[in-house]
């Protein structure tokens, strides 16, 4: 199901955004994950509701989350939701695997 991506804030994109100078191949994977969460919404790994991280909860008001598998040690995380007309997915953050797994405290 096509959906619109879009990044939580305005200075995250910018962060995208300056990726492709200070680290491409990053900068390439995001691009690419962007373009397939915007084909298929689901693509990542759904997180069940009681596991998603209390501070992303709070900090996005979100009730679902999605990890998308970036290189081996890297994970971008993100939420769908709907409009009246169309899926939209928006892009919450990127992480390195050990701030991944302290943030899902593993």
């Amino acid at each position: 199901m096509e959906c619109e991506v879009n990044f939580v804030s305005i200075e995250l994109k910018r962060t995208f955004e300056e990726l492709e100078k200070s680290d491409p191949r990053l900068f390439k994977e995001i691009g690419k994950a962007i373009r397939e969460i915007c084909q298929n919404s689901f693509c990542g790994r759904n997180v069940k509701k009681k596991l998603i991280p209390k501070e992303l909860k709070q900090k996005y008001n979100i009730d679902n989350l999605w990890i998308y598998n970036l290189r081996k040690d890297w994970r971008l995380l993100y939420s769908v939701g709907k409009d009246e007309i169309e899926l939209i997915a928006v892009v919450l953050d990127w992480m390195n695997h050990k701030d991944y797994e302290r943030l899902f405290k593993f």
